[in-house]
């Protein structure tokens, strides 16, 4: 019996927190398409093994209350403050209200806030089933749209010339994330480095139509015959 298989349940749990996860969806997980004739038994041991570490790490004789046996699964039932994650996707929905109302200034602080909890890869060391990578897919698609919306509050501060070397990145990682392509193409633009912004541009169709043999968005191309006035 491995650590690695009672943190990857424990992750999942904590993903899930404050909902029951039932024992199919723990066991795909854990084992995938190959599961073992003991696996039920196997998982209530990961279970007893998970309890004792929740009470060395929590000081708690009875966990019980926190790893819950429910008839159809199992529950973590903590509070969404103490999880990185859930502070996370509470900073960027906020972020994302105020830069939709206007305020810009508060929209930056609240995304910055998020960011700083998002310090790499989710679940990073631990074994990733396939029910565990869906969460993991979602949390990096959430981290780069917080890393959009800081994006977006900082270009409607002026703050352009200070950005160019962030997005040059962004779009070398990210080479088909058209957003942040045009706020490449944009942030030169403002910075009135004209040229360079025509060649992002052309960087990005040469990309899309070489990956995937489509143009550019409506919205980018619009984007690029305002270069052109």
């Amino acid at each position: 019996m491995g650590r690695s298989k009672v943190g990857q349940m424990l992750s999942l749990l904590l993903a899930r927190n404050n909902e029951t996860v039932s024992v199919d969806t723990l066991i795909a997980e854990l084992w995938g398409e190959r599961v073992p004739r003991s696996a039920l038994t196997t998982l209530q041991t990961y279970v007893y093994h998970a309890r004792k570490t929740l009470a060395t790490a929590l000081r708690l004789h009875n966990t019980e209350r926190i790893l819950v046996t429910r008839p159809s699964g199992y529950l973590i039932a903590v509070d969404d403050s103490a999880l990185d994650a859930s502070q996370f996707e509470c900073l960027v929905a906020q972020g994302s209200g105020f830069l939709g109302s206007g305020d810009v200034e508060s929209a930056a602080t609240r995304i910055t806030e998020a960011l700083r909890l998002s310090r790499g890869p989710a679940f990073a060391g631990m074994p990733i089933g396939k029910v565990l990578d869906a969460h993991v897919t979602y949390l990096q698609e959430l981290r780069l749209n917080a890393v959009g919306i800081r994006i977006e509050a900082q270009q409607r501060l002026g703050r352009h010339r200070e950005l160019v070397p962030e997005l040059r990145t962004l779009v070398s990682e990210n080479p088909l994330n058209e957003g942040f392509h045009a706020q490449l193409i944009g942030t030169l633009h403002h910075c009135g480095r004209r040229a360079e912004a025509l060649q992002a541009y052309q960087r990005l169709w040469r990309i899309l139509d070489a990956e995937l043999g489509v143009q550019p968005s409506p919205e980018v191309q619009d984007l690029y015959q305002k270069l052109l006035v």
